[in-house]
């Protein structure tokens, strides 16, 4: 079975301290510790996301680059790429699985996702302009 949005609203509605919001072809997901992420179908894959910080608070790229490169694996489920949003460049983490996933698997990427966004962020802190 492939999810709809309407679907997985109601699955992520239903975990508790998650705010599920329809927001046109996607949903945006809050937490209680105030951290967003953007859920959204694209094909036979759900992707989730969530904006890390602007390419602009960043002191050194090619720096925070290499450390991204050398770090990442250590958090699971979890990637981080570089997006464009409203004409910005954002540092993004985000975690894809089919479209057909289980209802566990689907909270666990999620979960994983909001828990890794902290620690992203702690371990890149020194990277970013004061």
């Amino acid at each position: 079975m492939a999810w709809e949005l309407s679907q997985l609203a109601t699955l992520i509605s239903e975990q508790s301290g998650y705010v599920v919001t329809h927001e046109e072809d996607c949903l945006l997901i809050a937490n209680e510790d105030g951290i967003d992420a953007w859920l959204a179908i694209s094909g036979e894959q759900i992707l989730v996301e969530s904006l890390l910080f602007s390419i602009d608070e960043v002191k050194d790229t090619a720096a925070l680059n290499e450390e991204i490169l050398r770090t990442h694996m250590v958090f699971p489920l979890t990637t981080i790429g570089i997006s464009n949003v409203a004409g910005s460049q954002y540092y993004v983490a985000f975690g894809a699985l089919s479209s057909q996933s289980k209802q566990e698997s689907i909270v666990i990427e999620i979960e994983t996702l909001f828990q890794n966004v902290e620690a992203f962020i702690d371990a890149y802190q020194g990277f970013l302009k004061a």
